[in-house]
C-alpha cells in the first residue's frame, strides 16, 4: 500500500495524478476505487478541512520529499495561484472503470488517510487468520481488536514537545478502535527560526498552526487518520462541530500554549502523564 499510494514516487497514484494534470482519463487502477470514494465522503464531512486533492500545494511547500528543503517558504503569489484553482475531491469523476478530473490542479495525496486504511486491512488479515486479540502499530498510530489479557489496550501518546520521549497521556482503546495523532512537531521545515509544519490548511494554503497535536479514537482507521488531520486544521470554535460531523466523539487537542482540551467521551479514556498549563472539557453539538 505504501508503494501503491505514494504521493510522489512512481506508482499507480502518481500515474493517476499525471493523467489529471494532462486532462486525460485513464483506467482506474485496481484497489483504488473504495479508498477514493471514502476520501471524497470524508472531505465533505470535514467541510474541506481534510482535502487530499491539494497535493500540488504540499509539493509547493516542499513536503513531497523524503529530505525536507531549507530556505524560505513559497511565495504568497504561488500559493494564491493554486488556491484560486480550488482543487477538491469533488472534481474527480469515476465512470465505467475510468478516472479523470475536470480540474487539472487536482493532485491526490493520501498521506493523511491511507495509513488508517492500511491498519484496518492489517487487522482484518489477522482476524481472517483466527486471531482475536491484536494491536497493530504504524508509527505510533494504532488499531486494536480484542483485549490485552481481558483489559483495554493502553496506548501512550507522545508529548508534542518531543523532550526525552515524554508521554503526554495514556489512553484506553477497546475492541475495533483506532487511535491516531496528527501534529506538526515531527515533520516540518524551518527558516529563520520559524517552523512550517507539514499539515496545510486547505483554506489559506499555509501550515495549520493553531494546535501542535490532535489525538482521536474512532471506529475506522481511515476516519481516525483523516479526522485527526481535519481537527488539527480546525479552529478553536469550529473543531467540536467538525468532530461531530465526522462521527468522532473522542478527541484530545493540545494548542500552541500547551493547553489541553478534550471531549467528555475522551476524558473517560485518558490519563494525563505530564503537568499541563490548563485542561478543559468540551461537549460536541448534537447530530
Amino acid at each position: 500500500m505504501h508503494r501503491r499510494w505514494h504521493a510522489w514516487e512512481p506508482g499507480p497514484l502518481e500515474t493517476v495524478n499525471r493523467a489529471f494534470a494532462g486532462g486525460r482519463r485513464i483506467e482506474l487502477p485496481p484497489g483504488m476505487l473504495e479508498p477514493i470514494l471514502r476520501a471524497k465522503r470524508l472531505e465533505s464531512a470535514s467541510e474541506g478541512l481534510f482535502n487530499p486533492a491539494i497535493g500540488r500545494l504540499l509539493a509547493l511547500w516542499g513536503f513531497h520529499a523524503s529530505q525536507l528543503p531549507s530556505g524560505p517558504p513559497p511565495s504568497q503569489d504561488a500559493i494564491a495561484d493554486l488556491l484560486a484553482q480550488s482543487p477538491s475531491m469533488t472534481d474527480i469523476q469515476i465512470e465505467n472503470g475510468t478516472i479523470g478530473s475536470r480540474n487539472p490542479a487536482v493532485q491526490m495525496d493520501f498521506g493523511a488517510f491511507i495509513k488508517g486504511v492500511a491498519v484496518e486491512r492489517a487487522l482484518a488479515i489477522l482476524e481472517a487468520h483466527g486471531l482475536e486479540h491484536a494491536i497493530v502499530n504504524a508509527g505510533g498510530d494504532v488499531g486494536v481488536i480484542g483485549s490485552a489479557g481481558g483489559a483495554p489496550w493502553r496506548v501512550g501518546i507522545r508529548h508534542p514537545d518531543g523532550a526525552g520521549g515524554r508521554i503526554l497521556a495514556e489512553l484506553e482503546a477497546g475492541d475495533g478502535e483506532f487511535v491516531f495523532t496528527s501534529g506538526n512537531y515531527l515533520r516540518y521545515r524551518e527558516h529563520e527560526g520559524i517552523r512550517h509544519g507539514h499539515i496545510i490548511d486547505p483554506r489559506s494554503g499555509y501550515p495549520a498552526d493553531r494546535v501542535v497535536s490532535v489525538t482521536v479514537i474512532a471506529e475506522h482507521g481511515g476516519t481516525a487518520d483523516a479526522g485527526a488531520t481535519a481537527l488539527a486544521v480546525a479552529g478553536e470554535a469550529e473543531w467540536p462541530r467538525i468532530a461531530a460531523r465526522l462521527g468522532i466523539d473522542k478527541v484530545l487537542r493540545v494548542d500552541g500554549q500547551g493547553r489541553v482540551s478534550m471531549t467528555t467521551a475522551m476524558r473517560e479514556r485518558v490519563r494525563l502523564m505530564a503537568p499541563q498549563a490548563a485542561v478543559s472539557e468540551r461537549s460536541l453539538p448534537p447530530d
